[in-house]
């Protein structure tokens, strides 16, 4: 009851962003007396919620505190679905692995995890993602496609896609995908997508997209064999950013391309991850499993699958490997 009515407090202030809302209007929105307004005040800024109250206006939110969890991330979230369910720990192993466990448990679709830390964060191929506390986003989301299997590919691309553009609506830092989902500023690594299926022979149970953003860190919270491939949104932008608003910018970019594309089709996805991408056209070296290949990509496949041609013109799907730009 109280986390339903700290819900709707938020979402009041989120619809009057900058604005007074009299306790009276609160009183009334919420079924509840001007007394438990003031406790549930109280209660915010305990959360570290600053909020100014004037006599005859009412309240407003000032500055919210820096973190990333439910009340943070409501407060001015528009998505419809992705994001309303959140499930938030300071600290954990791993956001994918509680989104896993969750995922067989029904929870929503569009439920997130999301930490202030992640002892054992891990990217694609199980290498470890550096996750520091307080300064970034680890956030693992829970999607219930009715897709074939064999699609869900894609989706890793459209979460690239999402996550540069959201990145650039709410910070205007420019962004670079690296095939797959390597998201990269000025050539550093800033962002790293992992996608896994619990899935069927014919049928997705659910797609859980794992992210780690790099956001405030600065140049001495990596290991310093990190320090020359590894950047933040922090150290490109000069300033000390809002992870929670980041964070609602990149779902809110992932529902509307998300919802565009169980309608539509892979297309525009397609389109959108190719202007992004800044090895098409590039000499690049591709390390699989089995060989080495060099030659020129050229794009990719409507199933998300890499082409690139060699030297003597022969076209290679490159279905998972480490690209390096020539």
């Amino acid at each position: 009851m109280q986390s339903t009515i700290r819900k709707q407090l938020l979402k009041i202030f989120s619809d009057h962003e900058g604005e007074f809302v009299s306790g009276q209007m609160l009183s009334d929105s919420l079924g509840c007396s001007r007394t438990a307004v003031w406790k549930h005040i109280e209660e915010l800024r305990k959360d570290g919620y600053e909020l100014e109250a004037v006599q005859r206006k009412g309240y407003r939110i000032v500055r919210k505190p820096d973190k990333v969890s439910g009340n943070e991330i409501h407060l001015g979230l528009t998505t419809e679905f992705i994001g309303r369910h959140v499930h938030y720990e300071e600290s954990v192993m791993s956001t994918q692995k509680i989104a896993h466990k969750l995922a067989t448990e029904g929870v929503p679709d569009g439920t997130i995890i999301v930490a202030e830390e992640q002892i054992n964060g891990r990217g694609r191929l199980d290498r470890t993602w550096f996750s520091p506390k307080y300064t970034g986003i680890w956030v693992s989301i829970i999607l219930k496609p009715n897709i074939p299997p064999q699609q869900a590919p894609q989706l890793t691309l459209l979460a690239a896609v999402s996550v540069v553009r959201g990145i650039h609506a709410a910070t205007g830092i420019q962004c670079d995908i690296k095939w797959p989902n390597d998201i990269l500023i000025n050539g550093k690594k800033a962002v790293g997508i992992l996608t896994e299926l619990q899935a069927e022979t014919d049928r997705i149970n659910a797609v859980i997209i794992g992210m780690g953003i790099n956001v405030n860190q600065q140049i001495e919270h990596f290991p310093e064999s990190l320090q020359s491939f590894a950047t933040s949104l922090s150290l490109e932008k000069g300033k000390k950013l809002n992870r929670s608003e980041i964070l609602q910018s990149i779902l809110r970019e992932l529902e509307n391309l998300y919802i565009d594309y169980l309608e539509n089709g892979f297309h525009v996805v397609k389109l959108l991850w190719e202007s992004h991408a800044i090895s098409i056209g590039k000499q690049i070296t591709a390390r699989t499993l089995s060989k080495t290949l060099h030659g020129k990509a050229l794009g990719i496949t409507d199933d998300g699958v890499l082409l690139l041609e060699d030297n003597n013109g022969m076209i290679h799907h490159i279905y998972s490997a480490d690209i390096e730009i020539n």
